[in-house]
């Protein structure tokens, strides 16, 4: 079974989805099996957006925000930014800003996360922090790659560097 299995009927995220199969046509890349010339494919992009990165002024003050359509979720939290992937790295049901207003919260397993994206433990079901989405400084603005994203337990170093010190 892989990794993302969620060990039940639940269907396999589209992030999910988007990268296995960019790891798999990397791999022909790398083994020259793939297509090249003018017939070759373009590069895969997420189904439902017309461009893979997505960009937003810097929050003035610590805060969440929410993006459904892009699946994001951009703070401001202790003089950091960060961009998550909106879905529980659980069985991926989106998540919500914890009523008490101490973080995030999934609705299915309740499992818990602090605004900067790292797992209450013993929270839930989850076993480890939020997905953190590659993020960068253009100016005034931050720029998210909403297909390009960490997680904490196989990429803990790019995990903890995915993150804009204001």
């Amino acid at each position: 079974m892989s990794a993302h299995d969620c060990s039940g009927e639940c269907p396999i995220a589209r992030r999910v989805f988007l990268k296995d199969v960019s790891i798999f046509a990397a791999a022909l890349v790398a083994a020259g099996l793939a297509p090249s010339g003018a017939g070759a494919a373009t590069p895969l992009r997420a189904l439902s957006r017309d461009r893979a990165e997505v960009k937003y002024p810097i929050p003035a003050a610590d805060g969440v925000q929410f993006d459904d359509k892009n699946e994001v979720i951009l703070v401001r939290y202790q003089g950091h930014v960060y961009a998550f992937a909106l879905a529980c790295p659980h069985q991926n049901t989106a998540l919500k800003k914890d009523p008490d207003g101490s973080g995030f919260y999934c609705t299915k397993h309740d499992s818990r996360y602090h605004f900067d994206g790292v797992y209450v433990k013993d929270s839930g079901r989850a076993t480890r922090n939020m997905d953190r989405l590659v993020i960068r400084r253009d100016g005034n603005a931050v720029v998210v790659n909403v297909d390009k994203w960490y997680e904490s337990d196989s990429e803990p170093t790019q995990w903890a560097a995915a993150q804009i010190t204001l």
